[in-house]
């Protein structure tokens, strides 16, 4: 975690930290232990002292390690099929890094319709609500094994910055492969500079985040400027 991303939690008393599959995996796509290990360390410390809500991607990756897949499928089923192999995979590993703080873990899946129906969205809240005073790390995925595309929240930027609204976290954090946005690409442009902070999002804004997407993720620099500013707007 940056020292950035370290000082935005500071004084922070509800956090949201959202991890994206490719701060999971290697380049090949596999998931990469001795980092998920280091990331442990940061959310132990993000917990001390704070209620913390993870968001997480990272199943259709496990999933598609233990079927042995050389790629991301591509159809919905295919999809579905690994997020619920890869499941209890990520969540044993978020098990085994939250068990070094005696800390406990509870697993919440998520469908677009839970936080977009007024019934099921207080639902979910009273839910958070309740394990965060019990001490407990919700960890939270988008619900692959039964949404179906049209249903899909696309990426998790844009579920963790849903999940920030409904417990009305004080911080949100998205972490990432990349160090931040920059004033251009930065794997073409020799020049492209890291901004330290962006103060309004707007079309500018937005045209330097680009496209979204790698092989192993469905995020992207794009979905990160997007779910900040809906996360800026629900205050």
């Amino acid at each position: 975690m940056t020292d950035s991303a370290r000082n935005a939690l500071r004084e922070a008393r509800r956090v949201v930290v959202k991890i994206g599959t490719n701060a999971l995996t290697s380049a090949t796509g596999r998931f990469n232990r001795a980092h998920f290990d280091a990331l442990g360390q940061d959310l132990l410390w993000a917990a001390g002292g704070r209620e913390l809500v993870v968001v997480s991607s990272g199943a259709i990756a496990l999933g598609m390690e233990r079927l042995g897949l050389p790629a991301r499928p591509r159809d919905i089923p295919g999809k579905q099929a690994c997020a619920a192999v890869g499941q209890s995979r990520l969540m044993q590993a978020y098990e085994e890094a939250f068990s070094h703080a005696e800390r406990t873990v509870a697993q919440v899946l998520l469908t677009h319709e839970d936080v977009q129906e007024r019934r099921r969205y207080l639902n979910v809240k009273h839910a958070l609500d309740r394990l965060l005073a019990a001490g407990v790390v919700p960890v939270i995925n988008e619900n692959d094994t039964v949404s179906v595309d049209e249903l899909k929240f696309g990426d998790n930027d844009t579920l963790a910055s849903l999940v920030a609204g409904v417990v009305e976290a004080d911080a949100l954090v998205l972490l990432s492969d990349v160090e931040g946005l920059y004033t251009a690409d930065p794997r073409k442009d020799a020049d492209a500079r890291l901004m330290p902070a962006v103060p309004r999002v707007t079309s500018d804004v937005l045209a330097l985040a680009g496209d979204a997407t790698s092989a192993v993720g469905t995020g992207g620099m794009a979905s990160k400027v997007s779910a900040a500013a809906r996360a800026a707007e629900l205050g």
